[in-house]
C-alpha cells in the first residue's frame, strides 16, 4: 500500500522532503500547496500530484493518509487543525508556531483525534547525535554550549521579527532542541540580543547576535549563541561537558578525553531518516521510533519563545508549556 501524501507549504524545506519521498517506493505525492501559485503548480508537476493555493480546497477533495507542513513560523493557522480532524498525520517542520497559544491549539487537535505527528528536528536523526546520547547515558552533563553562527536568509520573511521569530526561533531552535534531547527541560532561561552591525538591511528587525543563558530543571546550566551576520559560514552544533569528557556534537561528532581524541562525521541523511520513520510509523500504525513528537516540538518551542521575551522584557523568564 502506498502512503498518499500531500504538502502545505512548497518551499525548499518542503523540497527537501519531497525529493527523498520520492525515491520511496511505497508513497505517493498527491496534493501541493502554496500560496504562491507557481511553487506549487512546480512540485505538482516534477512530483506528480495536483496544484492548489487554497489549504482549504485541497483538505477538502483530496484523500491523503499523511500531510508534510512546511510553512514560515507565521503562517501556521488552521491546516493541521483540519488535518488532524480529518484523521491525516502531521509531519510539521521546525518552529511547529509563532506562539505558544497557536501550537497548543494545534496539539490539542493532534491529541483528540489520535493522529501520528512528527516534527523536522532532523539533528535528532543523525548518527552523530545517537552516538553522542549513548555516550552520555548514565553519566551527569555538568555544562552545555551550542552555536548557530552563520549567514542571513534572503527569504522576505525571516528578516522580520514578526513573521519569523528572528534567528534563535527559526534557526537556532534545532540546538535549543538538542539540549533538552540531551539534558532535559529547561526552568528559567535569560537572553541579551544585539541589532549593530546588519543595520543596512531593508525592513529587517531581527538581531543579529543573541546569547541566551539556560538553567535546566536538573541543575545543568548552558548557554546558546547565534549570529546570522557571517555570510562565508561558521560554525553549528552543541558541545556537552562531562567530568573529563567533552563531546562536540553536529555533523561532526568529536570526542575529547584526557588521553585521546576521536573524531567521526555523520554517515546517515538525517531527512531521509525522519522521513522514512515517519512513513512506517503511520504504515505499522507504531510511532515510538519517531524522536520528535508534536508534543515534544511544543516544548522546543515554549524555551525560545521564554527566550525572546526575555530579552523584549529584560529579565529572566521560566519556561513554561
Amino acid at each position: 500500500m502506498k502512503i498518499k501524501v500531500g504538502f502545505l507549504g512548497c518551499g525548499g524545506i518542503a523540497h527537501a522532503h519531497m525529493e527523498r519521498l520520492a525515491k520511496m517506493e511505497d508513497v505517493e505525492m498527491v496534493a501541493f500547496c502554496d500560496v504562491v501559485k507557481e511553487k506549487a503548480e512546480g512540485a505538482a508537476n516534477r512530483f506528480g500530484g495536483r496544484a492548489y493555493t487554497d489549504h482549504h480546497e485541497m483538505l477538502d477533495k483530496e484523500e491523503m493518509q499523511a500531510l508534510f507542513v512546511a510553512l514560515p513560523p507565521f503562517a501556521h493557522t488552521d491546516g493541521e487543525i483540519i488535518a488532524a480532524e480529518k484523521k491525516i498525520n502531521l509531519f510539521v517542520e521546525k518552529p511547529v508556531a509563532l506562539t505558544l497559544e497557536k501550537a497548543k491549539e494545534i496539539e490539542s487537535a493532534i491529541k483528540k483525534n489520535g493522529v501520528i505527528s512528527s516534527v523536522g528536528y532532523h539533528f535528532r536523526y543523525m548518527d552523530t547525535v545517537e552516538e553522542a546520547k549513548k555516550l552520555v547515558e548514565g553519566k551527569t552533563i555538568g555544562m552545555v554550549l551550542g552555536y548557530w553562527i552563520g549567514g542571513f536568509p534572503g527569504v522576505y520573511w525571516w528578516r522580520r521579527m514578526d513573521m519569523s521569530g528572528g534567528q534563535i526561533v527559526e534557526q537556532t531552535t534545532h540546538i535549543f532542541d538538542l539540549a533538552r534531547y540531551f539534558c532535559g527541560e529547561v526552568d528559567e532561561v535569560y537572553a541579551a540580543y544585539g541589532r549593530k552591525i546588519l543595520t543596512d538591511i531593508p525592513e529587517s528587525d531581527v538581531p543579529d547576535v543573541g546569547t541566551v543563558t539556560m538553567k535546566f530543571k536538573d541543575g545543568t546550566v548552558g548557554t546558546i549563541s547565534n549570529s546570522c551576520m557571517i555570510s562565508q559560514g561558521y560554525t553549528v552544533g552543541i558541545h556537552l561537558f562531562l567530568r573529563d569528557l567533552v563531546l562536540e556534537v553536529g555533523w561532526r561528532l568529536r570526542i575529547i578525553e584526557p588521553s585521546k581524541t576521536i573524531e567521526k562525521n555523520c554517515t546517515v541523511d538525517a531527512y531521509w531518516e525522519e522521513d522514512r520513520i515517519f512513513i512506517d510509523a503511520i504504515k505499522k500504525n507504531d510511532p515510538s521510533k519517531i524522536k520528535s513528537s508534536y508534543e515534544d516540538g511544543v516544548k522546543s518551542l515554549a524555551i525560545i519563545l521564554a527566550a525572546n521575551k526575555s530579552w523584549m522584557e529584560g529579565r529572566a523568564v521560566k519556561v513554561e508549556v
